[in-house]
């Protein structure tokens, strides 16, 4: 009975946000909020592949190239679609450019500069069935 609130938030589709940079991964967690989906941070390859593994909820992955630790955005992009092929993944970065031999067949790359609202676009045109 108390948790009826708690459901209710939890029904947003979860969005898996990957990014080592506080103030970007903050504005991109806002947009998404306020898209209607709920924003699920992690700032390393390492753990967002936990976090994949363990949460059947996560409905896309947006990541950046370039993370702390050994793994960067390619080789999570490409971990992640053998994990769950269906997965809708967008890349982005500011210093990288999309390298098709590293970007996995349906991902799509956005460069920086762009707003939140750029990726959750590209992000949505592959939400669509």
């Amino acid at each position: 009975m108390g948790n009826d609130t708690v459901t209710a938030k939890d029904e947003r589709p979860v969005v898996l946000v990957v990014e080592d940079e506080a103030l970007t991964i903050m504005d991109l967690s806002d947009v998404l909020d306020a898209a209607g989906y709920e924003a699920l941070q992690s700032a390393s390859a390492e753990r967002a592949l936990g976090l994949l593994t363990a949460r059947t909820d996560i409905v896309a992955l947006i990541t950046d190239v370039e993370l702390s630790g050994k793994t960067d955005g390619f080789d999570l992009a490409r971990a992640a679609e053998q994990m769950r092929p269906d997965l809708p993944i967008v890349v982005v970065s500011g210093r990288s450019k999309p390298d098709p031999e590293r970007m996995p067949s349906h991902a799509r790359f956005v460069a920086r500069p762009c707003r939140g609202d750029d990726i959750l676009d590209v992000l949505r045109t592959l939400m669509k069935p």
